[in-house]
């Protein structure tokens, strides 16, 4: 009998599925209409702890204090001016794997957002079966189906859409959706923080490989002039002016002056190889056509104001995105104590022979069911989940707040160390230059007599310590830029 009752059921006159379908479009459009009570909590971002002004924006630079204009918002081709180096930029960013990986992870993010847009759609699925049974003649099943089939076997042939969706009543989908979207914008911030750290590194890497051919460029003048005053020593120990150990002491300057030279060439062969791997190429030769000397740090920029961090800075942004997928999950925890309801259809074609499989409309069928879940016993699991979105979100507010406190700290302090670079490489210029003067007055003493060989190495060694200094300093100037520009949100658009 419950076969039998089974199979009724099944097939039930389409004459009666539409006697009922307007309870059943009733029962659907209030569901909808329930879609419309959300209780989930909206994504308000902190107040972020920024001050009016960056502390050293008004150590001796004018255009600091501007609030109109900000460097960040200059494309990179567009803040450097050296070929070569911008260069090095592109090649970087087409061929750095670091970044690589990073924009394939946009990709899978990008699909993951594709599939998360369906999730309001319901989900279909086609069922196509066949069923042979032979039950025991004996037993109740098998007298039941001699009775309707005349056979001591049945068939039964089924091709069927099953339809399966969930009212989004309390915006739990919703905020599903909504979690995937700005995890998916997290990973494009996360791939522009990619871009300025190797915009940043590459510049500084490259200003540093100009720095140390600079530093080996006055190490060999130093070396040709150590060459002359061991020359000048030895005619005037033959001409019996001084003796043995002058000579001994020259050649030891000249020897310190010799193994800077080494050191600097294996130096510049590690900076090239560094700056080939950010480039993603094989370690080689770096070629360029530009001296130090030949590039010059700008007087000032200009930084607008802290709060634009917020909207420049992509790890700022990020930790901002990480705050509000926090709050997202904090409604879908609070949706998941409330009841869901869950509508259910199938529709399709049924037989006991095959024969008659698609014999219409006598094989239609058609099931329509809906039910509302209420969680009990899962209750305390569900509030603790809820408890632990709350706390999560707290701690997204004081890690994007650290974030942002980070961010001006680091502003502060570029701008800081450039303006004492500047004030620096007045002074080592005019120390160089001091130290010029030294060695050639001390070079026509010696040559006179009224000097002994302990000064004239003792000139030459700070004027080339010194020139290496004013060379190391320059370099940082460069390097200063660069910082301010990565530390405002620069070198991403």
């Amino acid at each position: 009998k419950s076969f039998i009752k089974m199979n009724t059921i099944k097939k039930m006159d389409m004459k009666y599925l539409i006697k009922y379908r307007y309870l059943f479009i009733g029962f659907l459009g209030l569901s909808l209409l329930l879609t419309a009570c959300k209780t989930v909590p909206q994504a308000a971002v902190p107040e972020a702890p920024v001050p009016p002004s960056y502390r050293g924006a008004d150590q001796g630079n004018a255009k600091r204090t501007d609030t109109t204009k900000n460097i960040a918002d200059i494309p990179w081709q567009d803040f450097f001016q050296d070929t070569t180096l911008k260069g090095l930029i592109r090649s970087g960013l087409d061929y750095n794997y670091d970044l690589l990986r990073a924009i394939k992870r946009i990709d899978i993010a990008e699909v993951q957002l594709k599939q998360a847009r369906l999730l309001n759609l319901p989900s279909v699925g086609l069922t196509v079966s066949g069923q042979y049974n032979r039950p025991s003649e004996n037993g109740l099943n098998g007298q039941n189906i001699q009775s309707v089939t005349g056979s001591k076997h049945f068939e039964d042939y089924t091709a069927a859409l099953d339809l399966s969706w969930e009212a989004d009543i309390w915006g739990k989908i919703r905020q599903q959706k909504q979690v995937v979207l700005e995890q998916y914008l997290q990973t494009k911030e996360a791939r522009h923080a990619v871009q300025t750290k190797l915009i940043a590194d590459i510049a500084r890497g490259y200003y540093n490989l100009l720095v140390l051919d600079q530093q080996l460029q006055i190490a060999t003048s130093s070396l040709i002039l150590a060459d002359s005053t061991l020359a000048l020593t030895q005619l005037l120990k033959t001409a019996g002016k001084v003796n043995e150990l002058s000579v001994q002491q020259t050649a030891a300057q000249r020897h310190t002056v010799a193994l800077l030279i080494p050191d600097l060439q294996g130096n510049i062969t590690e900076q090239e190889n560094a700056l080939k791997l950010l480039t993603g190429q094989l370690p080689g030769r770096v070629e360029r056509d530009i001296t130090l000397g030949e590039l010059k740090a700008p007087n000032g920029f200009a930084t607008g104001l802290p709060a634009e961090l917020i909207g420049h800075r992509p790890d700022v942004r990020s930790a901002e995105l990480d705050l509000k997928i926090s709050i997202s999950k904090i409604g879908i925890a609070k949706a998941n104590m409330y009841p869901s309801l869950r509508i259910t259809a199938s529709g399709g074609v049924e037989a006991l022979k095959a024969s008659k499989w698609f014999n219409l409309p006598g094989s239609l069928f058609g099931l329509a069911a809906g039910s509302v879940l209420q969680p009990i016993f899962e209750k305390g699991a569900l509030k603790r989940d809820y408890k632990v979105a709350e706390l999560q979100k707290e701690d997204a507010v004081l890690g994007f707040r650290q974030k942002v406190l980070g961010a001006v700290t680091e502003v502060s302090d570029a701008l800081t160390h450039f303006s004492k670079l500047k004030e620096s490489a007045v002074i080592a210029n005019n120390q160089v230059e001091t130290l010029n003067q030294a060695i050639d007055n001390a070079s026509l003493l010696y040559k006179s007599g009224l000097a002994n060989y302990l000064e004239v190495i003792s000139a030459q060694n700070n004027a080339l310590q010194a020139k290496l200094n004013l060379a190391f300093i320059h370099g940082q100037e460069l390097s200063s830029t660069v910082d301010i520009y990565r530390s405002l949100g620069g070198g991403w658009k």
